[in-house]
């Protein structure tokens, strides 16, 4: 193997730069900041990046550090975007991955040529230089929380809404809505986030969602909430687990309704979780208003499913994101819908050498996975294990599919969830079946 490609110094491009570093495997690495950090590097220069000033991890320090270099023990417990950010810098220069790392480097275009190669074409953002490059493997590490998905199709007199409409990715800090009517779309963690932010400043704030959800704290009787994933309970089976955090939840908070949010018609872990500790008490004390779904906008007035009507000055769209990848073909990989088909959501079963590090929204933290993807593809690139065929391959992407649909809501936002211990005993196994195979195949010759 010559040298490898990596696209992106996020988090899980940086942990792919770590692992290839520590087996002898040379690359590139290209990021279009001018720092690593992804969307943890608060004001990004890179133009994708969203971080809110208030930003914080939902899970702990302990489930989301590196397992090859552990986060501080004076850091929080769940630790802001500086913290995070200063761990990476940490992360990057006690391993010396920074010169390895092509800053403001946009990567413009990956194209398989003949022999199994990838050309990778870059550009410098600052100097307008361009530049091609062959490699034998490309890791792409871009990250899925950068190209905002905006209601499809859009509400009903959204041209003509006299207030302003804006997504969650562009929002920083909650003083542009000072004294304004707010009304803030979705029901995941950005859009609890910034209602309850915007509830502090604005003349009033609406939070309006097309279906409920289980808000879980970020405690549970003093323990870390994610702490769960590494008990009993996260081994038992599924049934056993949704039971026992029913318990937990009603225990600990009480019913939703009591609450004025909708009862969620899904089961606990039905759906990627909402972790809020602020949601439910701003509720309580009358500071945010419930809304179904909005059906239409009308100058200043939106108009609810209930019949319901507020007048509204601002509108924050927390509807998601699209997985993109502007520098491959969708002939190579078609991102529509969110729907991407990968061996054990990382190996492109028709393209020999292209691989994807932390394309998954796991039921835990992204970094650890990230790096155990990384290994996986270090003992593919080196020969220590073997790929199954293309359809065997595949067999594997439908089945993750079909599982999908039994276990989650029906989402886009559903379509590369991972609960983060199964899938790590997964990434194992695979990598104990790859050796075996790799094996036979050196027998045979």
């Amino acid at each position: 193997m010559e040298r490898v490609c990596v696209i992106g110094a996020g988090s899980s491009g940086i942990a792919a730069c770590q692992v290839l570093a520590e087996r002898g495997i040379a690359y590139d690495c290209y990021e279009t900041g001018s720092q690593v950090g992804g969307n943890w590097r608060y004001l990004n220069d890179n133009g994708m990046s969203s971080a809110y000033r208030s930003l914080h991890i939902n899970t702990s320090r302990q489930i989301m550090e590196y397992a090859s270099f552990p986060m501080p023990r004076d850091c929080p417990v769940y630790p802001g975007h500086a913290h995070i950010a200063r761990y990476f810098d940490s992360f990057v220069d006690h391993f010396g991955l920074r010169p390895s790392i092509a800053f403001r480097t946009e990567v413009v275009s990956v194209e398989p040529v003949p022999g199994g190669r990838w050309s990778v074409t870059t550009r410098h953002l600052d100097s307008g230089e361009s530049a091609e490059h062959v490699y034998d493997a490309v890791l792409v590490a871009n990250g899925h929380h950068w190209k905002p998905r905006w209601p499809r199709p859009a509400l009903p007199g959204a041209d003509e809404f006299s207030g302003t409409q804006t997504h969650a990715h562009d929002y920083r800090t909650p003083d542009p809505f000072a004294d304004k009517r707010v009304l803030v779309l979705g029901i995941g963690n950005s859009a609890c986030d910034i209602a309850v932010e915007t509830s502090r400043v604005s003349r009033r704030t609406v939070l309006a969602m097309r279906r409920g959800a289980h808000i879980l704290p970020k405690y549970l009787f003093g323990v870390p909430t994610d702490h769960l994933t590494g008990s009993w309970l996260a081994r038992a089976p599924l049934a056993v687990q949704e039971l026992g955090l029913r318990l937990l939840l009603r225990l600990s908070r009480g019913r939703l309704e009591d609450y004025g949010l909708p009862r969620p018609r899904h089961g606990v872990l039905g759906a990627h979780p909402t972790i809020s500790d602020d949601l439910l008490s701003r509720l309580g004390h009358g500071d945010l208003t419930v809304r179904p779904a909005p059906v239409r906008l009308e100058g200043d007035r939106v108009t609810f499913e209930d019949g319901s009507t507020e007048e509204i000055d601002a509108i924050v769209y927390c509807t998601g994101y699209d997985i993109a990848f502007p520098f491959l073909k969708d002939e190579v990989i078609d991102p529509s819908d969110n729907d991407i088909q990968l061996y054990h959501r990382v190996v492109a079963p028709a393209h020999p050498g292209l691989y994807f590090i932390g394309l998954v929204q796991p039921l835990g933290a992204i970094m650890p996975l990230a790096e155990a993807q990384a290994h996986w593809v270090a003992d593919l690139l080196q020969g220590r294990c073997a790929l199954p065929t293309p359809e065997r391959m595949r067999e594997e992407t439908r089945t993750y599919r079909a599982n999908l649909t039994r276990r989650y809501v029906a989402s886009t936002r559903h379509t590369i969830q991972v609960d983060a211990q199964p899938y790590l005993r997964e990434l194992k196994r695979e990598r104990r079946n790859g050796a075996a195979r790799a094996r036979r195949g050196a027998a045979s010759r």
